[in-house]
C-alpha cells in the first residue's frame, strides 16, 4: 500500500540501500515503462491489427555513388498491405468468443443472476477483451459501479497498465499504475494531456504527468465505489483482473511480424515490377563513353541504360537485355508466406483441401488442431481470470442483497466456434441415448445453444404429451349406459 503522505515507501524499500519516496518510484516505474520493448510491441501489435503496417514508410533505394543507399522519387514505390495478421486476431478471437458465454450452476437463484450480469453488453465486451488479449498479450477488466449505481465493466487496454505483481508467476497484484491521454482545451487550444492513477488497497489516487513528474490532481484519493453515493468502500483486493493471450503473455504480433512483413514486400514489389514495363528493357549502348560504377548502377535502376565504350573504336550499336517477371515465382512465395503465417499464428486456412467435398469431422478436426491446441492455453487463462471476476460478482451481489453465493459452484463454458458435419454429430447423439444422460446429449446438440432453456423446453414438452396422453385415454372410455343400449 503506497503512503503518500508519509512519502516513504517502505514496503518497497525494503532491501534497498537507499530509501525512495512513492513519488519517485512511481515515476521510475513509468518512465521505465514507457520506453520498454514490451509495451512498444503491444503497440505494434495494435498498429498492425489496424492495417498500419511497416512497408507504409517504405521508400526507394538504389546503389548511389560510393556504393551507398541512396532513395529515388521516380521509380514505382507501391505499398501494399495484405492484412493477413487481422485475420489470424479475428478467427482466433471470434474461434474461442464468437458465441455467448454460458454459465452452469445448479443454485437457480444464482445462475439467472448470473445471466442477468453476463448480458448481451458483457459479451460484445468480451470478445473486444479477446482481440486486445491477442494484440496485446494481456488486458485489463475493472469491476466498478457507474454514476447510475449500475454494476459494469470497463476495459483497460494492456499498454495503459503497469503491474506491481506481488509474485513471479503473476498471479496477485499488490498495486498498479494506469497511464493514458486525454484532450483538454486551454480556451481553444487543444493540448494531450497524460493522466496517471495508482490502484492500491486504499483505493485510487489521481495525477499528471508534467514531463517526467507527477502532479496530484484533485481529488486526489477516491475510494472503489459507493453505495447509495454515501458510503465509500474499498475492495479487498485490488480490481484489476488480468485477461491473458497466454502464461507468458505474449502478443500474436511477435509470432507473424516477420512473415507478415515479407507477405507486404513482394506484393509491392511485383506491382512495382509490373509498373516498369518500359524498364524490363535495358539498353545497352556501344560506344559511348562509360561512368564509374556509382552512377552505374544508379542509371541503370533508374533509366535502365548502360553506357558502354568498346576498346577498338568500333561503330556504335544499340542492344537490348530483355529481363522477364515471372509472376509464377512471385505466387510460389506469397503461397509460402501465408502458410507460414497461419502456422505460426495457429490458426486454421477455411480454403484447406481437407476441407473439398464432403469433409468428415476427423478432417474437420484435424483442420481445427492447431488453432484449437492456442485455444486451449487462452481458454486456461480466461478460465483464471473468471475465477477472480466472480469474486468481485459475489460480492456485488452480498452487498446489494440479491444473496451470498460466495460458495456456490459455478462453470464457465467457452462455446467454441467450430465447423462440424451436422449430420455425422446428430447420428452420433441418436446412438448414444441410454449410454449418456440427456443433458450431455442435448448439450453437444449442434442446434442448441443454451441447455438449461433446451432442457426446460424439454420438460415442458414431455408434460404437455403426458397431459394429452392423459386426456385422450380418459375420453375414449364408453359413457355410462353405452353397454345397455348396444345390449338391447
Amino acid at each position: 500500500m503506497f503512503n503518500f503522505q508519509d512519502g516513504i515507501l517502505n514496503h518497497l524499500a525494503r532491501g534497498r540501500k537507499e530509501v525512495m519516496t512513492d513519488k519517485q518510484f512511481i515515476e521510475r516505474e513509468i518512465t521505465r515503462f514507457k520506453a520498454s520493448r514490451r509495451r512498444m510491441e503491444m503497440f505494434t501489435g495494435k498498429r498492425y491489427y489496424d492495417g498500419k503496417h511497416d512497408i507504409l514508410s517504405k521508400k526507394r533505394m538504389v546503389i548511389g555513388e560510393g556504393g551507398d543507399l541512396v532513395e529515388v522519387t521516380n521509380l514505382p514505390n507501391n505499398r501494399i498491405v495484405d492484412n493477413q495478421y487481422k485475420k489470424m486476431v479475428n478467427q482466433k478471437a471470434n474461434y474461442l468468443l464468437g458465441k455467448p458465454i454460458t454459465f452452469q450452476c445448479k443454485n437457480t437463484a444464482y445462475l439467472d443472476a448470473l445471466n442477468t450480469l453476463f448480458n448481451r453488453r458483457f459479451m460484445r465486451l468480451m470478445k473486444n477483451v479477446g482481440k486486445c488479449a491477442l494484440n496485446e498479450g494481456i488486458v485489463w477488466v475493472f469491476p466498478t459501479y457507474d454514476e447510475n449505481g449500475e454494476f459494469v465493466f470497463k476495459k483497460f487496454n494492456g499498454h495503459e497498465i503497469i503491474p506491481g505483481w506481488a509474485d513471479a508467476d503473476h498471479t496477485f497484484l499488490e498495486y498498479a499504475i494506469r497511464i493514458y491521454a486525454m484532450i483538454s482545451y486551454e480556451g481553444e487550444d487543444e493540448r494531450v494531456v497524460e493522466k496517471v492513477e495508482v490502484f492500491d488497497e486504499a483505493g485510487i489516487h489521481y495525477f499528471r504527468l508534467d514531463g517526467q513528474s507527477l502532479v496530484p490532481e484533485e481529488p486526489f484519493q477516491q475510494s472503489y465505489f459507493t453505495l447509495n453515493g454515501v458510503h465509500p468502500f474499498n475492495w479487498s483486493k485490488i480490481p484489476l483482473i488480468p485477461f491473458k493471450r497466454d502464461a507468458e503473455e505474449t502478443p500474436l504480433i511477435r509470432c507473424v511480424k516477420s512473415l507478415q512483413d515479407g507477405m507486404n514486400t513482394i506484393l509491392s514489389n511485383f506491382q512495382n515490377n509490373m509498373e516498369e514495363d518500359s524498364r524490363n528493357t535495358i539498353l545497352i549502348l556501344v560506344n559511348y563513353d562509360g561512368e564509374n560504377l556509382g552512377s552505374f548502377r544508379r542509371n541503370l535502376a533508374q533509366y535502365g541504360a548502360v553506357k558502354v565504350k568498346t576498346i577498338d573504336g568500333a561503330a556504335g550499336d544499340l542492344r537490348t537485355l530483355q529481363v522477364e517477371v515471372n509472376a509464377e515465382n512471385y505466387k510460389s512465395i506469397l503461397e509460402i508466406f501465408k502458410k507460414a503465417i497461419i502456422e505460426n499464428a495457429m490458426g486454421y486456412d477455411a480454403k484447406d483441401d481437407r476441407m473439398s467435398g464432403e469433409p468428415n469431422q476427423m478432417n474437420i478436426q484435424s483442420m481445427y488442431s492447431d488453432i484449437d491446441l492456442d485455444a486451449n492455453e487462452m481458454e486456461t487463462e480466461f478460465q483464471a481470470a473468471f475465477e477472480e471476476l466472480l469474486w468481485f460478482v459475489n460480492c456485488h451481489f452480498a452487498n446489494t442483497g440479491l444473496g451470498d453465493f460466495e460458495n456456490e459452484e459455478v462453470s464457465v463454458i467457452f462455446n467454441r466456434d467450430i465447423l462440424i458435419n451436422e449430420a455425422e454429430v446428430i447420428d452420433n447423439i441418436g446412438k448414444s441415448v441410454g449410454i449418456l444422460s440427456d443433458e450431455t446429449l442435448v448439450a453437444q446438440h449442434p442446434w442448441v445453444d443454451d441447455v438449461q432453456e433446451e432442457m426446460e423446453r424439454r420438460k415442458k414438452q414431455r408434460e404437455e404429451e403426458m397431459a394429452d396422453d392423459y386426456l385422450n385415454t380418459f375420453s375414449k372410455q364408453p359413457k355410462a349406459g353405452d353397454n345397455d343400449a348396444n345390449a338391447g
